[in-house]
Parts: structure tokens; sequence; C-alpha cells
């Protein structure tokens, strides 16, 4: 698994009707995007997560503006 600052964290719910937990990469603490890495969550709190099975990375979309 590999992630940049800005990319989402992606938890599944592992109960029926729990909802999936997504998180930003605020650091990246392992070397070349690995984990560990250091995520805040909606409510504004800050953990080091290193993600399980149950995760997956959703990557910061870069956009081109046109001229």
């Amino acid at each position: 698994m590999r992630a940049s600052e800005g990319d989402q964290l992606v938890q599944h719910g592992r109960v029926v009707g729990q909802h999936d937990q997504v998180s930003e990469v605020v650091q990246v603490l392992g070397p070349e995007g690995t984990p560990p890495y250091r995520v805040r969550f909606e409510d504004g709190h800050e953990a080091i997560m290193s993600p399980g099975p149950d995760c997956q990375v959703r990557h910061q979309e870069t956009h081109h503006h046109q001229p």
C-alpha cells in the first residue's frame, strides 16, 4: 500500500450498517509512501494508522486546467 499527503484512506465498515470511515493522509511516516500514516478524520482528530486489508487508498486527483 502506498499513499501520499492529501490522499484519503477509506476503512470499510466490518459490520452490516456500519459506515465507511474516511480520513485524510496528512503525513507519510514510512519510506516511499508506505505506512504508517498520520491521518486526520472528518471530526478533526488525528491518529497514526497502519492500514489493514479492510482499507483502500483513494488517491488525490490532479486537475489540469485547459487554457
